[in-house]
């Protein structure tokens, strides 16, 4: 799949030249000269970056990234400003949840590696939600079996840390492997 970063500047020289500047890059460039238009964008397609201007008629850049951090969470918010303050950019940090926020002029290469390290740290952010959910579904499922089998998610232990088996039979064993088996098949429903 196709990775998409979007541009939101009103002026188009700025975006047009950012494409230009990036077109190497391993991602597609989309970009809107207004933040309605980068809504209608974002409304359409999934983009994994954005990059906006804060300085825009109508609605200023620090404002339509907390929309998007709302609407959009796992897109990764950059401003990109020739116009920069100390309250613009504690505004975008606490309401937009900004990335990085970066000043025009910007050199190509930190920009560039600027949406490089976005890229990953969305991928970063997706690994994690993936991990958690499967740790969530584990502990269930250990919920669910002590519930069934009390003590079963206790280990006993040796001093030098070695198992303790107790004194199941193979049997009880193989009985206990396919409760286990059959819990975790997803159920029908």
């Amino acid at each position: 799949m196709t990775r998409k970063v979007l541009f939101v500047d009103d002026e188009p020289h700025v975006t047009e030249g950012l494409k230009r500047a990036l077109r190497r890059e391993p991602y597609e460039i989309l970009s809107a000269k207004s933040a309605h238009h980068a809504m209608e964008i974002l409304a359409r397609q999934p983009v994994d970056v954005v990059v906006s201007d804060e300085k825009m008629p109508g609605m200023s850049g620090s404002q339509f990234l907390t929309i998007v951090s709302q609407r959009y969470p796992d897109t990764v918010r950059i401003i990109l400003t020739g116009h920069a303050s100390l309250e613009t950019a504690i505004r975008a940090i606490n309401e937009g949840k900004i990335y990085r926020f970066l000043t025009k002029p910007c050199n190509e290469v930190d920009l560039a590696v600027t949406i490089r390290q976005a890229l990953q740290l969305k991928d970063l952010m997706a690994k994690s939600r993936r991990v958690l959910e499967k740790a969530r579904y584990q502990s269930a499922v250990l919920r669910e079996l002590e519930e069934k089998h009390p003590g079963i998610a206790r280990v006993k232990r040796t001093s030098s840390d070695a198992i303790i088996m107790g004194e199941e039979t193979d049997s009880d064993l193989d009985r206990l492997m396919e409760e286990i088996k059959k819990s975790l098949r997803p159920k029908a429903g």
